[in-house]
C-alpha cells in the first residue's frame, strides 16, 4: 500500500511536468513562425544576415530537439509508472480496494469500485456499478439532456441522419471500459485515446552500451525515433431498443445503451486488428495484411520505421497429417520464435478458432497414472507460453499472434448515435445506431507470426460486410459496337480508351447498388443511361458516368476514336 502511494506520487510529479513542458508547445510554434518570416526577409547575397538567420535556426532546431526529448522521456515514465501502479493494485489485497479509481465529472464525484472489464459478459456493465454511482450519473445534466433527447426519437418520423446525439463523456468512459469485454484484442494491443490525426512516436532499434575505464569519457547513445502516423476510420452498427424500454427508467435505460452499444462496436475491432485492409480500405491495418505485403506501399510515412518483408519470414505454415507429439509441438515453437524482437516488454497472445484450439488439444492428450485423459491446454501454450484467445471468424488451423503491446490502437473521441423507428416498426422497436472513429497498425510488424498447422497456406485476406451505403462502383459498361482498352470492364479500372466504326453507340451502365445515382454524358452533354449517342470521327468522342451512392462518388471515362466509313 505505501508502495502505490509512493507511485502515485511520482506519477502526479511527472505529469505535472509534462503538463508544463507541453504547455511550451505554443511558444516553439510561435518562434518558428517568426523564423519563417526573417528567412523571408533576409535580402539575396547578404552573408551577414543568412549568417544571423542560420543561428538563430540552428538555436531553435536544438532547443526545440531538446524540448521534444524531455516529453518523450516523460512520456515513457509516466507509462512505466502506470504499468507499475496498475500491477501493484491487482496483486494488493482486496480489502484494500486496489481497483478503486477516481474520476470527476462536473460535480459529480464519483468513485469506480469493480473491475469491468472482469464482469461476466452475462451482466451489463452499467448494472454493475453500486446504485449511488449509477444515480449520480443519470443525474448529471448533460445525461438527463441526452437520455430526454434520446426519448424524443421515439415515435418521430424521420430519417437517421436527421437525428444525430452526442453521447455524454461519462458513458464514453463506460463503453471505453466495457468493450474490453466484447473486444478480447483490446485487451492484448496498446491503446491510446487521441484526437484528430495523431502521429505517434516509436522507438527504434536499442544501442547498446559501451564498456570503458572507470575514469574514461562516456560514449553518446543514439537512439533512433520513428512516427506512425493514425488516422480515424469509422466503425459503425446499430441496436434495436425495445419502444417500452424508452419508458421505463432513466437507469434502465443508460444500462441498455451502454452494453449495446459496446458490443456492436467492440466486436467489430478485433477482426480489423487481424485482417483490416489499411487506408485504402478506410479501416485499420490488420496483423496479417502487414505480414503479407510483399513490397512497401506507396503511400508508406518517410518517418516509419524502415519496411521490411516478412512474407516469407513471419507467415509459415507446419505439421500436416500425422505430425503429433514432440515433433509437431517442435514445429510450432520454431514458428512462434519468428516473434523475437528487441522492443517489446508485454506478453505473447495467440489468437485462433475454437477448432484449431481443439486441435492443439488433441496433440498433446496423455494418459495420466490412473488411466484417464489428459490435455494441458488450458488457456496458455504450453512451453510457447502466450494466452490463447478464441476468435470463431478466423480460418481453420491458422494462428496468428505475438507480442500485441507493438500494435498501436487509437481511439477517438466523439461517439454518436442516431436513430430510426422504420427500420423494425413491426418489432416495435426503435433502432439506434452507434459510430466511433479508430484505427491502428503494427509498429513493429516483425513482433507477430500468421501460422496454419495444418500444413496449408495462411489465410492473408478477410472478407468484411460489404460498404453498401458507400458503394459507387459499376458492375458493367457496355458501349455498342464499342471495343474497349483495356478489354475487360473492371470496377476499379476509372479510365478506358476505345474504338469504333459505326456512326452510333448506346450506352449502358450498370450500378452495383440499386439505388445509386448514375449520370451519365457524352462530350459534356447529359445523356439518358440507356440511351445512344452519335460518334463522329477521329478521337473526340467522350463518354462520362458519374456514379453517387452516400457519400462515395466515382467517375468512369471512356475516350472513343471512331472511324465511319473507314
Amino acid at each position: 500500500m505505501l508502495k502505490i502511494l509512493i507511485l502515485k506520487r511520482q506519477l502526479d510529479a511527472k505529469r505535472s511536468e509534462l503538463k508544463a513542458l507541453e504547455e511550451k508547445d505554443a511558444e516553439f510554434q510561435t518562434r518558428e513562425a517568426d523564423l519563417e518570416t526573417a528567412i523571408g526577409e533576409v535580402e539575396p547575397g547578404n552573408a551577414e544576415q543568412e549568417a544571423a538567420v542560420t543561428a538563430e535556426v540552428d538555436a531553435f532546431e536544438a532547443d526545440k530537439t531538446a524540448h521534444e526529448t524531455a516529453k518523450q522521456t516523460l512520456s515513457a515514465d509516466i507509462e512505466h509508472l502506470e504499468t507499475e501502479l496498475a500491477d501493484l493494485e491487482r496483486q494488493a489485497p482486496a480489502a484494500k480496494t486496489p481497483e478503486k479509481r477516481e474520476k470527476v465529472r462536473g460535480d459529480v464525484h464519483m468513485e469506480t469500485q469493480i473491475n469491468i472489464r472482469s464482469l461476466p459478459m452475462g451482466r451489463r456493465a452499467f448494472d454493475a456499478l453500486p446504485m449511488e454511482q449509477r444515480q449520480a450519473i443519470v443525474a448529471q445534466p448533460e445525461v438527463q439532456e441526452f437520455l430526454s433527447k434520446m426519448r424524443g426519437m421515439k415515435g418521430q418520423n424521420r430519417a437517421v441522419t436527421g437525428a444525430e446525439l452526442t453521447i455524454p463523456v461519462v458513458f464514453l468512459d463506460l463503453i471505453s471500459e466495457n468493450m474490453y469485454r466484447y473486444s478480447k484484442l483490446l485487451n492484448r494491443v496498446r491503446v491510446r485515446n487521441v484526437r484528430g490525426e495523431a502521429r505517434q512516436t516509436i522507438a527504434g532499434i536499442v544501442p547498446e552500451a559501451v564498456w570503458t575505464e572507470m575514469c574514461g569519457a562516456i560514449n553518446e547513445l543514439t537512439f533512433v525515433f520513428g512516427q506512425v502516423t493514425l488516422d480515424g476510420y469509422k466503425v459503425a452498427g446499430f441496436i434495436p431498443v425495445c419502444n417500452s424500454m424508452l419508458e421505463d427508467s432513466d437507469i434502465e435505460l443508460a444500462s441498455s445503451i451502454v452494453e449495446m452499444l459496446s458490443e456492436s462496436v467492440g466486436l467489430a475491432e478485433d477482426k480489423a486488428i487481424l485482417y483490416g485492409k489499411g487506408a485504402a480500405s478506410k479501416m485499420p491495418l490488420g496483423i496479417v495484411t502487414r505480414l503479407a505485403q510483399t513490397s512497401q506501399p506507396s503511400d508508406y510515412p518517410a518517418n516509419a520505421p524502415a519496411w521490411v518483408d516478412l512474407h516469407t519470414t513471419n507467415i509459415l505454415k507446419i505439421g500436416g497429417s500425422g505430425v503429433t507429439g514432440a515433433e509437431f509441438w517442435a514445429q510450432l515453437m520454431a514458428a512462434t520464435g519468428a516473434t523475437h524482437t528487441k522492443y517489446s516488454r508485454g506478453n505473447l497472445f495467440w489468437a485462433m478458432n475454437s477448432k484449431t484450439y481443439t486441435t492443439l488439444k488433441s496433440k498433446v492428450i496423455t494418459f495420466t497414472a490412473t488411466g484417464d485423459i489428459a490435455s494441458n491446454i488450458f488457456g496458455v501454450l504450453p512451453i510457447i507460453t502466450g494466452d490463447v484467445d478464441i476468435l470463431e471468424f478466423m480460418p481453420d488451423g491458422d494462428i496468428v499472434g505475438g507480442y500485441g503491446d507493438l500494435y498501436l490502437w487509437s481511439q477517438r473521441s466523439g461517439m454518436t448515435i442516431e436513430q430510426s423507428r422504420e427500420v423494425q416498426f413491426i418489432q416495435d422497436n426503435t433502432v439506434f445506431k452507434g459510430k466511433q472513429r479508430a484505427d491502428g497498425q503494427p509498429i513493429i510488424p516483425g513482433a507477430f507470426v500468421a501460422i496454419n498447422i495444418n500444413n496449408v497456406e495462411v489465410t492473408t485476406t478477410m472478407t468484411f460486410a460489404a460498404d453498401i451505403a458507400n458503394d459507387a462502383a459499376l458492375t458493367d459498361l457496355a458501349i455498342s459496337g464499342v471495343t474497349l482498352n483495356p478489354g475487360t470492364f473492371d470496377p476499379d479500372t476509372f479510365s478506358y480508351t476505345g474504338t469504333s466504326s459505326t456512326a452510333s453507340a448506346k450506352i449502358e451502365a450498370t450500378s452495383a447498388q440499386a439505388g445509386a445515382k448514375v449520370a451519365v454524358a457524352f462530350n459534356g452533354e447529359n445523356v439518358r443511361n440507356g440511351g445512344t449517342v452519335k460518334l463522329t470521327n477521329g478521337a473526340g468522342n467522350v463518354v462520362t458516368v458519374t456514379v453517387t451512392q452516400g457519400n462515395a462518388v466515382r467517375v468512369y471515362t471512356v475516350t472513343i476514336t471512331a472511324t465511319i466509313g473507314g
